[in-house]
């Protein structure tokens, strides 16, 4: 694997020709911000038309294969110089991508699905790769903890066993309704997977987390719970104020809250959904028309960074931990990004157990972007009334497909398997759908091919023609 300080040479010697010194000048090689030339070999022959990109991110442990590819020289090899820059929250990030202020972003996958079917904000954007599979999980307050602990089932070493269900809440919201208050739960954005996951999670456990009205972002009709938006590294803070009493969030936001002794997080979404999609690279559609090559460069970046996180079994990942937890990515301490990112998992202090699958970068053909994927996502908007009216199957079918961009991806990943950077068989021979599944918490049957008949199967949440009004489910 190419090391960073060696990426620049070529044929032996450093790369200083004009194009370099205009590339440096243009990135503002003066400011704080280290700027990197692109590899001379690539800026010469044309390889891209647009050299000098800025991406953005949100300070979560799954932004790593951006982090990854700019240190380790990935982007550089491809004849790119790459800022990135953190975002205050998932909107202002959402923003900076449709206004072109970012050529593109960390993003959340249900974001450019959302903005394409005009949900919020309607603009042409495409994820030709996803980042990560796994990666969040769901905290409970110290509060909620100490009232539901005892309850649970526990298992011979006398640690309560997992997964936890959603269930052992009830009595808690019974006690808060007597006082005539809701308990409020945190997550990240209305079309995040941590929402998702949160309201898959709770009505698994028969508590309804409510819906979405048209035009309404709340989502809170007929609830049992009230969840509320908070930026990812907020959360902490925003649960020890009271404010929350729980949230979902990626990492490393729930091990902070385990190293402050605050919480407790008692499911992973690996539990909820095994193998579960977590965030994408998201683009402009017009930015990959326009800068083709460009696009099939950063992809390549990305996938040799996702590669290089997971090779031999997670060695790489200490030096990981060391980057995400420089101020200018994650800044969070290293203990704290490790505790979930290096095969552990601490649930509370004297609970950390195994979990290799915890985040996933490559592995399982991760970086694939599966329009089954992209159509469970659409289902759970539909759920919970983000998708008002009854949609057909092609209609689920299409709308992924104008997304989600597995060509691209292709492309870019079959381009290094012929250069042996990785291995032919790390690329999937697949139609864009994953085998259907029923590794959920509550055992529910998933085929992407049948969502209708999957959003069926659900005793809480929109099917068929069903909608909602002020008062509730209208079937």
């Amino acid at each position: 694997m190419l090391d960073k300080r060696n990426f620049l040479k070529t044929g032996g010697k450093w790369m200083a020709s004009a194009c370099a010194v205009a590339m440096l000048s243009a990135c503002g090689g003066g400011n704080s911000e280290k700027a990197e030339a692109p590899a001379a070999g690539a800026a010469a022959a044309g390889a891209v038309e647009k050299p000098v990109l800025k991406f953005g991110f949100i300070k979560l442990t799954d932004m790593a294969p951006l982090a990854i590819a700019k240190e380790k020289g990935f982007f550089a090899e491809e004849g790119l110089n790459v800022t990135l820059e953190p975002q205050a929250n998932w909107k202002v990030l959402l923003d900076g991508v449709i206004g072109g202020q970012l050529d593109g972003a960390h993003m959340l996958a249900g974001q450019p699905i959302a903005a394409t079917i005009g949900y919020g904000t309607k603009a042409d954007l495409i994820a030709p790769l996803s980042l990560d599979l796994n990666g969040n999980a769901i905290t409970v307050s110290n509060k909620i903890w100490s009232q539901i602990k005892d309850g649970l089932p526990k298992g011979a070493d006398g640690k309560p066993t997992h997964p936890i269900s959603a269930s052992a809440l009830k009595p808690v919201l019974a006690s808060y309704k007597a006082q005539g208050k809701p308990l409020k739960f945190g997550m990240v954005f209305p079309v995040s997977t941590h929402n998702y996951e949160l309201r898959y999670w709770l009505a698994a456990g028969g508590i309804n987390p409510g819906y979405y009205l048209p035009g309404d972002v709340a989502g809170t009709t007929a609830a049992d719970i009230q969840l509320s938006v908070t930026p990812p590294p907020q959360m902490p803070a925003t649960m020890e104020a009271g404010t929350i009493e729980g949230y979902c969030v990626g990492e490393p936001w729930n091990q902070a809250a385990v190293q402050k002794k605050i919480g407790v997080p008692v499911v992973t979404d690996e539990q909820i959904w095994h193998l579960n999609p977590e965030k994408v690279f998201g683009l402009r559609k017009d930015f990959a028309e326009k800068y083709p090559k460009t696009t099939a460069a950063l992809l390549r970046a990305i996938i040799k960074a996702q590669q290089w996180l997971d090779a031999d079994n997670g060695a790489n990942r200490v030096e990981a931990v060391k980057i995400l937890s420089q101020p200018n990515y994650v800044g969070a301490d290293e203990a704290v990004i490790a505790a979930s990112m290096t095969g552990n998992f601490t649930f509370e202090p004297g609970d950390t157990r195994p979990a290799p699958d915890f985040n996933i970068f490559f592995n399982h053909y991760a970086g694939y972007p599966y329009y089954s994927d992209a159509i469970w996502y659409l289902t759970q908007m539909r759920r919970w009334g983000q998708i008002a009216e009854e949609k057909s199957d092609q209609w689920y079918f299409d709308t992924a497909k104008a997304v989600y961009r597995p060509d691209l991806y292709l492309s870019a990943a079959k381009s290094l398997a012929e250069a042996g950077v990785i291995p032919a068989d790390s690329i999937p021979e697949t139609d864009g759908f994953k085998p259907a599944t029923s590794e959920f918490i509550d055992g529910k049957a998933y085929d992407g091919h049948k969502p209708n008949a999957y959003l069926s199967q659900f005793e809480i949440g929109l099917k068929g023609k069903a909608t909602v009004t002020a008062a509730g489910v209208v079937n």
